[in-house]
Order: structure tokens, then C-alpha cells, then sequence
């Protein structure tokens, strides 16, 4: 087996799961529909910004939080199996990896955000901080820049 990497993992999965563009995914929010946004950046991602009544189960424990019996089990998100799921994440990509094990796991509506929360914030849509605060968009523009060191770049 040739060794991939995460983009070709992404690549990989893209085809097999469903997803949603930011500006739908907000008009779905303003209509108050029946939906979990779930956020599966880590903690301190999700602590410096995220979307309004989305909660965070990191992608490291979501196999353990999407059922019964584990210590990481979030119960609205076990019984989320055939409501709306978004899955929610900086670029699109780590959630098309949630949106697809969740399907592995049962989940039949599950959908990530294309261009995840760095699409969210180009459109305009409003972030909050861990205090449920709106951020401005100099904060939240300034959060979205790449910043790879060259030890992180490789060969």
C-alpha cells in the first residue's frame, strides 16, 4: 500500500460524503431549521471562535462522543443519528473526515461545510469567542492567516 497523505485522504472521501456552502448553511441557520452544528476543531480552536449554537467535540474522541458508554459520549450528538449533522472545521477538510466516519458510524444526514469556518468568516458571518461575544472581522480575519513555520513546510 503506497503511503498517502492528508490531502489525498481528503481527496479520497469528498466524493462520499455531502456538503453544504456557507451562505446555505446560514440561511438554514436564520430559518431556525432542525440541525446539529458540530464543531471538531480542538478546544482552543473552537474557545477563539465559532458559530453560534454549534457544539465541539474535537475529532480525536468523535468515534467515542457519537456513542453510549465512553467518557467523550455526548448524548445530543448520539441521538443526532438521523437529524441534520453540519460538521464544522477551519478549512473543510478535517470535517469532510468527521462528515465521512460519521456515516461509517450510522450518521445518515450528515454534511460538512465547504471552505469550513475560514469560508464562514470570508462571507461575514458571524463568529463568537468562549464568552458567546461577536468578534469583528479584524479579529477574526487576522485569526484565519496561515502562519507555517519552515520547520512545519518540510522538504
Amino acid at each position: 500500500m503506497s503511503r498517502k497523505n492528508f490531502e489525498n485522504l481528503v481527496e479520497e472521501v469528498l466524493p462520499q460524503i455531502k456538503e453544504i456552502f456557507p451562505w446555505d448553511l446560514q440561511e438554514e441557520v436564520e430559518s431556525r431549521q432542525d440541525m446539529l452544528l458540530l464543531d471538531v476543531r480542538c478546544p482552543m480552536e473552537y474557545q477563539a471562535m465559532h458559530i453560534e449554537g454549534s457544539i465541539n467535540v474535537p475529532r480525536g474522541v468523535l468515534e467515542t462522543a457519537c456513542d453510549y458508554g465512553y467518557e467523550h459520549t455526548t448524548p445530543e450528538l448520539v441521538q443526532a443519528r438521523d437529524r441534520k449533522v453540519v460538521v464544522i472545521c477551519r478549512s473543510g477538510k478535517r470535517s469532510a473526515l468527521a462528515a465521512y466516519t460519521m456515516q461509517l458510524l450510522g450518521y445518515t444526514n450528515v454534511w460538512s461545510l465547504k471552505t469550513g469556518l475560514r469560508g464562514w468568516n470570508d462571507s461575514e458571518y458571524p463568529l463568537l469567542n468562549q464568552r458567546e461575544e461577536l468578534l469583528g472581522l479584524e479579529t477574526t480575519d487576522d485569526y484565519f492567516i496561515e502562519r507555517i513555520s519552515p520547520e512545519q513546510l518540510g522538504e
